[in-house]
């Protein structure tokens, strides 16, 4: 893992202004020159050389066509402002680590997902295995990545993560407790690798693309096969906690007498609403959510037993949640998404009964947007994390553990 975290200061201004500008492209989207000196308060001089520097350093292309969709504001009468595109060929790659499968995938600057390779396990991982699993991946896909540059790699793992250090601290569905992540893969494959917590990378990545966009505060949480991840945005900005650890909200106490959670516990959200229980009731394939939306709503009265038990649970974790936080939209993915569906308003009407009055009036309960390329486009997030700290940051710098 690198240390960069900011634009190196001895830079100063202009290269802050870069990196301003090339961010601006990379989560909005093709955008025009026109309105990137408006967002940034610069004039169109300075604009027209940041923009210049970045297509020099193979960042951005321009082209006069109009984004697809969009009115591109004019310069002058009849000139229209040129667009400015981040670059497909400019990629981080982007590992979810899994209980039943380890994938890798090539994320261009644009957003896009290039290539995607995927390693089903038989039993759940080792650390070093996963590594291992990594790094063959990424041989399988050489031939692709010799056209493009890679710049890092970003790892979601669905545990409590060190994000400093790549450290996996606790892991209960891999069964890893202080395994080092970063440092092996980065020794591995000579690319710089940020680790972090799966649903953290999630609401990061529904935040900026997803049903969170341009809103300041977010709760995602996500249903899977390692239980319910829940990450939160609180002003625009991740809430990550003094060591990377904030928004376990899986352990929330949702029930009394509840089930008995690997954590110890009694009644956490992710023992009383689990994807395990709705494919045991239902006879589903585990990962098939299409199947289990089809069975919840053909589904007799063992199905809705177990759905209203899961609703109540949820209802009761979010408005946990919901007063700690107060947010704008809360977001459900996986296999809490599909039961959004299936229940519709249940949820949202079931947290404002036992809410505070006021503080779950204005909250939407959605699912989340990005489907199944959540925790990739967030996992590559970090991974791009040097290059628009640094547009000119190479990853053949050092690489090192702060």
């Amino acid at each position: 893992m690198t240390g960069a975290g900011a634009p190196r200061s001895a830079a100063g201004a202009p290269r802050r202004n870069t990196a301003r500008l090339l961010r601006l492209v990379h989560e909005e989207g093709p955008v025009t020159r026109a309105e990137l000196t408006r967002r940034t308060g610069l004039n169109r001089s300075t604009t027209l050389a940041l923009v210049g520097e970045l297509v020099a350093l193979g960042l951005v292309h321009e082209s006069e066509n109009p984004a697809p969709g969009a009115v591109a504001p004019t310069v002058g009468v009849g000139r229209p402002s040129p667009v400015v595109r981040a670059s497909a060929d400019v990629v981080a790659v982007a590992v979810t680590v899994e209980i039943d499968a380890v994938t890798v995938a090539l994320v261009g600057l644009d957003g896009s997902i290039r290539h995607r390779v995927t390693s089903p396990a038989a039993s759940r991982p080792s650390a070093p295995e996963a590594v291992a699993a990594v790094a063959a991946l990424l041989d399988d896909l050489a031939e692709r990545m010799r056209p493009v540059r890679t710049v890092g790699i970003g790892v979601s793992i669905p545990g409590t993560v060190r994000v400093e250090d790549g450290l996996v601290r606790y892991a209960p569905h891999l069964g890893w407790r202080d395994e080092p992540f970063a440092q092996p893969l980065a020794a591995a494959t000579g690319l710089p690798v940020r680790v972090a917590n799966d649903a953290n990378l999630g609401a990061l990545a529904e935040h900026l693309y997803g049903s969170g966009r341009g809103v300041s505060d977010l709760i995602y949480l996500n249903g899977g096969a390692s239980g319910i991840g829940g990450g939160v945005i609180s002003a625009g900005r991740p809430l990550s906690g003094a060591d990377g650890y904030a928004g376990e909200l899986g352990h929330t106490f949702v029930a009394d007498n509840g089930i008995r959670c690997h954590c110890g516990a009694f009644g956490c959200l992710e023992t009383e609403a689990s994807r395990a229980a709705l494919v045991a009731v239902t006879g589903v394939a585990a990962d098939d959510l299409p199947a289990l939306a089809v069975a919840l709503d053909t589904g007799g009265p063992a199905v809705q037993a177990v759905v209203d038990r899961q609703v109540a649970a949820l209802a009761t974790g979010l408005r946990n949640a919901i007063h700690s936080v107060n947010p704008e939209v809360v977001a459900l993915g996986g296999f809490l998404g599909t039961l959004l569906g299936h229940v519709g308003d249940r949820i949202v009407t079931a947290v404002r009964a036992q809410s505070m009055a006021a503080m779950a009036d204005r909250v939407r309960i959605v699912p989340t947007a990005l489907g199944p390329d959540v925790l990739l486009r967030g996992a590559a997030e970090i991974g791009f994390r040097d290059l628009l700290d640094d547009p000119e940051f190479s990853p053949q710098q050092e690489v090192t553990t702060p």
